[in-house]
């Protein structure tokens, strides 16, 4: 069990009290849900040090986000391929069940918008038992903390220098995030071609991760002055209305050219069936979606297990080589359909819950069950509702050393593990891909004995990788 260096630090609590200001004054802060206060940030949860992470994993991963991305494009624009994978997830997940119903309306009535735009994050453990990285999930939807993540990676760098470790500062990667997702809002509301139209943050009704959402709009003015970002919750919409070629229009006839979603990842976030029809809505229009309905379906956990059957990923992929780098970062995922392999399953989960978690179809941190709480959850489940789960190998890594520093919290050497995600930036249609470009990276890192990682959810710290 290693650290990127020695720990403890001599002048420990020095160092932690200019590493807590340092995040601070730079915007590694979040609204504190225990004291909600619209005026004031806390410094959200970080490590005092860098992780550790093989280069070659490091490597690898973000090499194969290209054709990961592209992958998941082309599965959002298979229709029967999404509706062949999620037909049974429907009949039991009423958010699922909603999501396609919405899809299947404008699929059938025809986009107002062929394009969308995904800011996509694929997240990675590293697996001791396979010795590289592994695919936890493929995140479509309010793929968050990329410009955290670029804050933080300085954080480390600081704390690095004031430790007289200036040479290690070279082991950490460049980490461009928040300029690489802002590009490709940048990118597509250049391609809606209408210097008046603006960018639409849809967030949730109350905001904690405020700084990374604000830096991510700073930078978008950054890169192109023309635009206008704008936040709205989707109770602030209830005016919006469809112009005559299907543009989106808010009050005072403000027309939307990008709708950046930050909310609609759960169905607490749609307070009633207004709310879906404002989704709805938007879906309709020619403003270009991040994410449209069916990359945000093409995210589900569903159709991640249907992906990691034999012969799935050629469908999409024809070079041998790009399936192939793909597939060695998939683990094992089971269905748990009422047939001969979802009963196997079944089975394998309530003899050995501990090589397991068990997932639903949801987004947003603290949705899945591990060990001995499978076979309870499973036992109170009908065969029918099981349907609605997936089963994943548990995906099993070396712990290492790190302190993480928690508001309010002790802070002291602790076994972490740490999850990667690579972003990307994905634009295109059913018939052709526009730009697809690599987007930095993050790291979440939480205590070993933790099942959840979520940062805003509270299970996990911001980090960076320290590349060996």
């Amino acid at each position: 069990m290693k650290s990127a260096i020695q720990l403890p630090l001599k002048d420990e609590k020095e160092i932690i009290d200019k590493a807590k200001d340092w995040a601070v004054m730079h915007g590694v802060g979040m609204r504190s849900r225990q004291n909600f206060d619209e005026d004031s940030i806390v410094f959200a949860p970080f490590t005092l040090l860098p992780s550790l992470i093989k280069k070659e994993n490091f490597q690898e991963v973000v090499m194969t986000q290209r054709v990961m991305s592209e992958l998941m494009h082309r599965v959002a624009h298979d229709h029967d391929f999404l509706e062949s994978s999620l037909r049974k997830t429907v009949e039991y997940d009423s958010f699922t069940k909603k999501l396609f119903e919405l899809y299947t309306t404008v699929y059938n009535e025809g986009f107002g918008q062929v394009l969308s735009l995904g800011i996509f994050r694929s997240d990675y453990l590293f697996d001791e038992s396979a010795n590289r990285m592994k695919q936890v999930e493929f995140n479509t939807i309010a793929s968050s903390f990329a410009s955290l993540s670029s804050q933080v990676a300085k954080l480390h760098r600081y704390v690095l220098r004031e430790i007289g470790r200036d040479a290690l500062t070279e082991k950490l990667p460049d980490n461009p995030a928040l300029e690489g997702v802002c590009a490709g809002i940048v990118h597509a509301w250049d391609i809606y071609n209408k210097k008046t139209a603006v960018v639409m943050f849809l967030v949730e009704e109350t905001t904690y991760n405020i700084c990374d959402q604000r830096f991510m709009e700073f930078e978008i003015r950054r890169q192109q002055p023309l635009i206008r970002v704008i936040r709205r919750k989707f109770s602030e919409l209830s005016t919006a209305k469809l112009g005559p070629k299907k543009q989106l229009f808010l009050k005072d006839d403000l027309e939307v050219a990008v709708v950046y979603m930050r909310t609609g990842y759960s169905p607490n976030q749609y307070r009633d069936e207004g709310d879906w029809e404002t989704r709805l809505l938007i879906e309709r229009s020619s403003a270009i979606k991040c994410p449209s309905v069916q990359y945000q379906l093409a995210g589900t956990k569903k159709v991640q297990q249907v992906l990691a059957t034999p012969g799935t990923v050629e469908r999409f992929i024809t070079n041998a080589e790009d399936v192939k780098n793909i597939r060695n970062l998939f683990t094992e995922i089971y269905s748990l359909d009422l047939d001969a392999g979802g009963d196997l399953a079944y089975n394998l989960a309530l003899k050995n819950p501990e090589d397991f978690v068990l997932k639903p179809q949801r987004e947003g941190g603290g949705n899945n069950t591990y060990g001995s709480d499978i076979p309870n959850l499973l036992n109170s489940m009908t065969p029918e509702e099981r349907q609605s789960m997936i089963l994943m190998k548990l995906i099993k890594p070396v712990p290492i050393k790190n302190m993480i520093i928690q508001r309010g919290q002790p802070c002291a050497v602790s076994d972490v593990i740490s999850e990667l995600g690579i972003f990307s930036y994905v634009i295109g249609s059913a018939s052709d891909i526009v730009a697809v470009k690599p987007a930095g990276h993050m790291l979440r890192t939480k205590l070993a004995t933790s099942t959840e990682g979520g940062v805003a959810s509270g299970y996990g710290a911001l980090d960076s990788p320290f590349l060996v």
